[in-house]
């Protein structure tokens, strides 16, 4: 199965489909920092104000990285679907986040 192929969903059913078999719990995780050049361009922005482009593209970049990694998981357990799908944050330590990505896999008939 192509991870095109593979459903994921924040609902807890899939419309149309029914759940097999219930495989449970996978995530996926990636921790990242910040780096000195996007600090100093971001320290500017705060002055003038508006959205600090690097840090959207770094979170954007967490999420998909955790994502992949939770979908590998899943398909690594014979899942074609996670269902109840949620991203969690936190900070490890200063200047450094965890994104966490995780659901329940399922096999849907």
């Amino acid at each position: 199965m192509s991870k095109n192929e593979f459903i994921v969903l924040t609902t807890e059913d899939v419309p149309g489909s029914k759940i097999s078999k219930v495989l449970g719990l996978v995530k996926g995780s990636t921790v990242r920092s910040r780096n000195f050049a996007r600090d100093i361009g971001a320290g500017l922005k705060t002055l003038v104000g508006g959205e600090i482009k690097t840090y959207t593209a770094m979170a954007n970049d967490a999420r998909d990285e955790a994502l992949n990694r939770m979908i590998n998981e899943a398909i690594s357990k014979g899942a074609n679907a996670v269902i109840g799908m949620r991203f969690s944050t936190s900070m490890i330590m200063q200047g450094a986040s965890e994104m966490v990505a995780f659901g329940t896999a399922v096999v849907l008939k």
